[in-house]
């Protein structure tokens, strides 16, 4: 497993440096979009339509759109510049409780691994973690966003979780339909609770699969043993390209002609226009 990059985790005085790698994957299988009259993978282009052309990547700038069709441009370097030298450091702000996070704030989660050098520092906020029981909420750049997460020991080794923003989490109250009123017996409660409590059991993830992922896989599987396959249609050869060994053969006996039947020595080729 290739690490994202390296950098530390700092909090005051101390300095933690750590690798950082992706702790989930996507198993996801790829669909490729195809043309369906010539089975060809349809291609997706920076297409500007008023030059209609192809934008290269050097043609492209950012901006944000203010209004309907009114744009503000971003340099690179006024971007680059907001958040200082911060892209290889994870900086450590508060400690907190684990159950003050509502798990609606977690987005992706990554591993931190020591680097050579640094066991000692990272094995000492690992365990004064797990002492305290506490949870580290820092700020990280990662993929040129700037994200909060928090970090937490999780057995030997350092979770980091990148979070959403407060205002990034929509409030349930501007959900439409939780102004009800229901009035609940008590024996149905009661009757709620113990359907609950008889399917309780400890969470084991591999007890779950994705049934959907692992159906298509079998269909795929089966149409490649039965050579159930798709090529693309060959593209014929634009007209106007000149067959370069037919252009070399035809030289090769027009050269051989002039030497066979070489000028007068009193006349003049006639160059034809």
């Amino acid at each position: 497993m290739r690490p994202l990059w390296k950098g530390a985790v700092t909090f005051g005085l101390v300095y933690v440096p750590v690798k950082v790698f992706a702790a989930t994957e996507r198993k996801d299988l790829k669909l490729n979009l195809l043309h369906e009259a010539c089975r060809t993978p349809v291609q997706y282009r920076k297409w500007c339509p008023a030059c209609e052309r192809e934008v290269p990547p050097e043609e492209i700038v950012r901006a944000y759109q203010y209004e309907k069709g009114r744009y503000v441009l971003l340099e690179g370097e006024e971007l680059e510049g907001l958040d200082g030298d911060t892209s290889h450091s994870i900086t450590i702000l508060d400690f907190v409780e684990l159950s003050q996070i509502d798990p609606v704030y977690y987005d992706k989660a990554y591993y931190l691994a020591p680097v050579a050098g640094g066991e000692k520092v990272y094995d000492l906020l690992k365990k004064a973690m797990q002492k305290t029981k506490k949870v580290a909420v820092a700020k990280v750049i990662l993929r040129r966003k700037v994200s909060l997460a928090a970090l937490r020991a999780a057995g030997n080794v350092l979770l980091m979780s990148t979070m959403f923003y407060a205002d990034e989490v929509r409030n349930p109250v501007q959900l439409a339909g939780l102004d009800y009123h229901a009035k609940l017996h008590e024996n149905e409660v009661k009757m709620a609770i113990s359907l609950i409590e008889s399917l309780s059991t400890d969470f084991r993830p591999e007890k779950y699969a994705d049934e959907h992922r692992e159906a298509l896989f079998e269909i795929i599987q089966s149409r490649v043993a039965n050579e159930m396959i798709v090529e693309p249609a060959a593209r014929p050869a634009p007209e106007n390209v000149v067959d370069l060994m037919q252009a070399l053969k035809a030289s090769i006996e027009k050269a051989a002609k002039e030497r066979q039947n070489p000028p007068s020595p009193g006349k003049k080729a006639v160059r034809k226009s």
